[in-house]
């Protein structure tokens, strides 16, 4: 067994991870919103690819570009009209409201595409590899770990150094002070929201290239991407890479050990980090 192997595959799948879980990162760090259906939301944009593929015969990557501005509408129409009127000091609302979202995009899905699985064909890219000391590593995960971390720069460079970086900030700390401050919370919200969903696209697309995809495979990806989150620390971007990275050596580690191992491994591996740091690895400092 070639354990140096083993642990940069595992690295190579926590950028898979880092991808699910940064928009969902984004949207709680900002609106401390947990969206149940942030799973179903990236199906739906690799179905949204796969039809853009299939119909209009484009390279996976053009139509990723063409279907994440449409995932940003979505996303904003959804924040602005439906998820703002259920933020406030209650956290259910939110949570009955995405969870009764996810029931409808699964079902949506389902009617449209059956319940058939698909993927989207990459060509040559999917059996392409590279010589990484004396190891061949695939060229799609070097690609999806690389597209994790120009995520997570690009969002920490939005945040840190624009003014709407700092209304995402402003609104996130104080929503009241921020509006007698002129910026219009709603509006900031769905511009977060937005983003998540380009971000979703991004992770939609290596979905799709890496893995069959069907209607109900949402819930599966949520759960990756939370255990992702709260191993990193809750708010925390850069965690949210360290998360996936770790679940995704969990997973590589005990699929090694025993291939039925592989979810088991990355479920216990959450665990024990909850245990040990309930907040997380990296948690955002809160006052």
């Amino acid at each position: 067994m070639n354990w140096l192997d083993t642990l940069l595959q595992g690295v190579l799948l926590g950028g898979l991870y880092a991808l699910f879980a940064a928009g969902l990162s984004l949207v709680f760090g900002i609106m401390r919103l947990v969206n149940l259906a942030h799973g179903d939301l990236i199906v739906l944009a690799a179905f949204l690819i796969l039809l853009l593929v299939s119909s209009l015969g484009l390279d996976p990557f053009i139509a990723a570009l063409i279907a994440a501005p449409l995932m940003f509408a979505i996303g904003w129409l959804l924040q602005y009209h439906l998820l703002n009127r259920t933020l406030g000091k209650d956290v259910l609302p939110p949570l009955l409201v995405t969870f009764g979202l996810s029931i409808v995009i699964q079902n949506g899905l389902l009617e449209v595409f059956t319940a058939d699985s698909r993927r989207i064909s990459a060509g040559s890219l999917e059996t392409a590899s590279l010589q990484v000391g004396g190891i061949n590593a695939g060229l799609m995960p070097l690609l999806t770990f690389g597209s994790a971390v120009a995520v997570i720069v690009a969002l920490n460079q939005l945040i840190y150094r624009t003014a709407l970086g700092r209304a995402f900030r402003a609104t996130s700390d104080d929503v009241v002070t921020a509006g007698l401050m002129g910026i219009r919370p709603n509006s900031i919200f769905a511009i977060a929201t937005g983003l998540a969903m380009m971000i979703v696209t991004v992770a939609a697309l290596y979905l799709g290239m890496r893995a069959n995809f069907d209607p109900t495979a949402g819930p599966a990806r949520l759960i990756y991407a939370f255990e992702a989150v709260i191993i990193g620390g809750l708010g925390s971007l850069w965690g949210t890479l360290a998360g996936g990275v770790i679940l995704g050596l969990a997973q590589t580690i005990g699929a090694a050990i025993n291939p039925e191992w592989q979810i088991l491994a990355g479920h216990i591996a959450f665990l024990i980090v909850l245990l040990l740091r309930p907040r997380g690895l990296f948690p955002r400092a809160v006052d």
